[in-house]
């Protein structure tokens, strides 16, 4: 599934590189896609609504519309059991959604446009970076921001991921630079971070950063996808460089496909 400022959600199947399914979504252009971890729906973020859609149905309408943002949404996803949904809009507040109700649960201020949210491994905290560089923990247990960073001034953070284990963060931003922290060894949250690479990746503002998930392993990679027109492998053992996908237009696509859809690293050489 492909998101589009055509105002269209597309699926293709992936061995034949078939169109098999369009959704028009005329309201706004689609900012991200997710979806749930059951394979059931998919959430389409856009501006300033979140639609979901049914994914083995062929209708082309929402089952669900969640209105309370503002602006363009720009990150969303889901609880590991999927049942609630967060987001993140460049309105400045990140979301939290029970899908088994209706309304937003909760809502956290970031005072400056959001640009990424993901969900820590432990289900218990949100992690968001926005546009003037802050990155905030939101600590779903005690309902607070537990922890602030600012790895470069007034300098956007565009991407956040976290490794599958809890072990690693990585920020990539507007200057084309991944930060990049260990949490400490025997604490089990993400409050408190260890820097441990400055990585320049780009020279272009970062689009779109991923570590490899568990299936990986023990190979770990990051992958980073830049306005350079560029997706770079990087070994996450001494952030060494190991491959550039330039010949690839679809750079989001390639990056999803090799760090989230069990394709081996590989397999594509």
């Amino acid at each position: 599934m492909i998101p589009s400022y055509d105002h269209t959600i597309r699926f293709w199947d992936a061995k034949s590189g078939r169109c098999y399914r369009t959704i028009q979504y005329p309201d706004s252009q689609v900012n991200r896609l997710e979806i749930t971890p059951d394979k059931r729906y998919l959430a389409a973020a856009g501006n300033p609504h979140i639609k979901l859609f049914d994914v083995n149905s062929n209708s082309p309408h929402p089952v669900m519309s969640y209105d309370s943002h503002t602006a363009n949404v720009m990150a969303v996803g889901f609880q590991c059991d999927g049942n609630w949904m967060y987001s993140g809009s460049e309105d400045g507040t990140v979301k939290i959604w029970d899908l088994r109700a209706p309304g937003c649960q909760r809502e956290y201020e970031s005072r400056a446009a959001v640009n990424t949210v993901v969900l820590h491994p432990n289900q218990t905290e949100l992690i968001s970076g926005d546009q003037n560089g802050n990155i905030r923990v939101w600590d779903l247990t005690a309902n607070s921001c537990s922890c602030e960073l600012v790895p470069e001034v007034d300098t956007a953070v565009r991407s956040l991921t976290v490794m599958w284990d809890g072990s690693l963060v990585v920020a990539a931003n507007n200057h084309g630079t991944c930060y990049v922290w260990r949490l400490l060894r025997g604490n089990q949250t993400m409050t408190n971070f260890e820097p441990l690479h400055k990585l320049q990746a780009h020279n272009k503002y970062i689009l779109k950063c991923l570590l490899s998930p568990e299936f990986c392993d023990p190979h770990r990679y990051l992958a980073t996808a830049s306005a350079d027109h560029t997706v770079k492998i990087w070994n996450v053992d001494g952030f060494t460089f190991r491959e550039n996908l330039d010949r690839s237009p679809t750079l989001g696509v390639g990056l999803c496909f090799l760090c989230r859809w069990c394709i081996p690293y590989n397999s594509f050489f």
